[in-house]
């Protein structure tokens, strides 16, 4: 029951994450670039929940931006399933307690997500790819990532270490949190 419930928060998150995405980012960007709340979404399902959950979300939530935004279809649930499979990773080797760690992870997982899609589009769709002009904004937008893990880490941490102890068995991070 605990589980289901924790499944209805993340889809009332993934919600969330669409109308600021849409509503109230796109009008906040930093040299027109705007940040992706999904990739910070997914590392967060996948770095608290297990492996099989975070798969889930990346798939439907990539779906759900391929066929919102007219993109290749594949393409980006390809990519946060890369996410999700890295917060796994990230998970068994790394501490969830650093908030530096964190902040590399979404560095990282940005930087990951963005080039690949980016270079997957391009081979698909068959265009020149501008890497100089790819990387640029790649690099502010992973920069404004990792701006917002700063402001939403505590209440990530917070909500993540209750996920946690629901998916995974209790232990020391957990345990009085």
């Amino acid at each position: 029951m605990k589980k289901l419930l924790i499944i209805l928060l993340f889809v009332v998150m993934l919600i969330v994450n669409y109308i600021l995405q849409v509503n109230f980012f796109s009008n906040f960007t930093i040299a027109g670039i705007v940040p992706n709340l999904f990739i910070i979404f997914i590392l967060f399902v996948s770095l608290y929940s297990n492996s099989f959950i975070g798969q889930m979300f990346a798939v439907i939530t990539g779906l759900m931006l391929d066929f919102l935004y007219g993109n290749v279809v594949g393409v980006t649930p390809a990519m946060l399933c890369v996410i999700a499979y890295l917060a796994g990773y990230f998970d068994k080797n790394f501490s969830k307690e650093s908030k530096i760690t964190i902040l590399l992870m979404v560095l990282g997982s940005t930087i990951i997500f963005e080039f690949g899609r980016y270079f997957l589009l391009s081979a698909i769709e068959g265009y020149k790819a501008n890497y100089l002009v790819c990387i640029k904004i790649i690099l502010i937008e992973a920069l404004y990532n990792v701006l917002l893990t700063i402001i939403i880490y505590p209440f990530m941490q917070k909500i993540g270490y209750a996920i946690d102890r629901v998916f995974k068995k209790e232990n020391i991070l957990t345990r009085y949190f």
